[in-house]
């Protein structure tokens, strides 16, 4: 069975836009690509409206990329999250860390 798609790309202005399954599966590759983007270039959004579908992996792994960006001196907004997220993270009680 093949990994479900994701994709993290730099989109203007200093977005990073993810797309696809940010699933079990698929969380730890879309880690290693923010993290790659995030050192060419400064970014200052994570825009997650392309976000099929997600799991606690993906929530898990939003939050490791805001950390990444802090650590190297920045700081992301997260835009357009999925719904089905904003309330695994209201029950995982992080929703503050995502503002």
């Amino acid at each position: 069975m093949a990994a479900p798609d994701v994709d993290i790309r730099s989109t203007a202005p200093a977005t990073l836009a993810v797309t696809g399954a940010l699933v079990f599966d698929s969380a730890a590759r879309a880690l290693k690509q923010a993290g790659e983007l995030l050192k060419k270039s400064p970014h200052d959004t994570l825009d997650l409206a392309g976000v099929t579908t997600a799991d606690s992996a993906g929530l898990a792994c939003v939050l490791a990329i805001l950390a990444t960006a802090r650590r190297q001196g920045g700081e992301l907004r997260v835009a357009n999250m999925p719904a089905s997220l904003k309330a695994l993270a209201r029950v995982c009680e992080v929703e503050p860390l995502l503002v």
